[in-house]
């Protein structure tokens, strides 16, 4: 495999491009050494570059025998770039366009793990554009979800992901705008849903990893600072301590605690038919294990669960890198 000329694909049109970027360095960093790597670089307006010179797809990836796509959000974890890296016939690491676009829809996921025995599902609505239009505003909109489930709720896009755009809210007064506010930034659908108090856990899955057809990694712990009551943009990334989460792995769990969240994490993989890694976040409740939404290209920062879960079985990033570009030359 060290003959093999790989691309990775980073920043995008997203709200989540610094993320992107930084994930795509440290994979450039990893693999810089013993492969031909080429870094593609794509703005905020979709247009690619190599070597600094914007180009088409096709002629930024001539000569290029596998891609590693370290965007995240829009374009990146929506199918968009899936579909045209399969038009082109280029392989890639992560999922195949129709599971990433399905896993992308926290809706649509949520739909399509619902019937698995081990996960609960947070009281959910989603608004659409059509809901604000027919009812007249916002506030008849809010005071219909009211009457399903009550507050304190989390508002969020339904199509998004490292928690951008995110807001916690205590009371009906406040939905209407909060609703306002996330689909001017993010756009709809928005994602209204009852919150869970309990435990924030993450659990990452690697396929055909370790002798395990799925391979369910050390679950995570997030501990938010105390002025936080969720896991924001800042709680993940910020560099100041009293903004930042703690991430405890391994997660302060019971044996049964942690084997539940690893099945979990594994079946909501197999269910959505993702490929080559995945990891999932939920909420550990007294009353159960509540499944959030899954990611598809999980972060590959420094500062990212991943690579911590990595670390905790013995692995590292480049391990990790090579087993996931190898699995998809395989699916070439």
């Amino acid at each position: 495999m060290k003959n093999v000329t790989i691309a990775v694909l980073r920043g995008g049109p997203s709200s989540e491009y610094e993320v992107s970027l930084k994930s795509g360095a440290a994979v450039l960093n990893t693999l810089a050494d013993d492969y031909k790597v080429v870094d593609i670089f794509i703005d905020k307006s979709g247009q690619w570059h190599k070597n600094g010179i914007p180009m088409t797809q096709a002629n930024a990836l001539k000569g290029v025998d596998v891609v590693v796509i370290a965007l995240h959000g829009k374009y990146g974890e929506d199918g968009t770039v899936q579909r045209e890296l399969d038009m082109l016939g280029v392989p890639y690491t992560g999922s195949g366009s129709y599971a990433s676009a399905l896993a992308m829809s926290k809706p649509r996921a949520r739909f399509s793990v619902q019937a698995l025995p081990m996960i609960k599902l947070p009281d959910h609505y989603v608004v659409r554009e059509d809901d604000i239009q027919q009812q007249g505003d916002c506030e008849k909109v809010a005071q219909d979800i009211f009457k399903r489930f009550g507050p304190p709720y989390i508002v969020k896009p339904a199509n998004g992901g490292s928690s951008v755009g995110i807001m916690i809210i205590k009371s009906i007064v406040d939905l209407p705008n909060a609703i306002e506010f996330v689909s001017k930034k993010e756009g709809f659908p928005v994602l209204v849903e009852q919150y869970i108090l309990g435990k924030e856990v993450t659990c990452g899955v690697i396929e055909k990893y370790r002798d395990a057809d799925y391979y369910a990694l050390p679950p995570i712990e997030v501990i938010l600072p105390k002025n936080k009551d969720i896991f924001d943009y800042d709680a993940k990334y910020s560099t100041d301590e009293k903004q930042c989460a703690q991430e405890i792995c391994p997660a302060n769990l019971s044996k049964e605690e942690k084997r539940h969240i690893e099945e979990a994490a594994k079946a909501v993989h197999y269910a959505l038919d993702l490929s080559h890694y995945s990891r999932s976040d939920f909420i550990l409740a007294p009353h159960g294990l509540y499944f959030l939404e899954v990611n598809t290209l999980p972060g590959l920062t420094e500062q990212s669960l991943l690579p911590k879960s990595l670390s905790a079985i013995g692995a590292n990033l480049k391990e990790f890198l090579e087993h996931t570009i190898t699995l998809a030359l395989e699916r070439k």
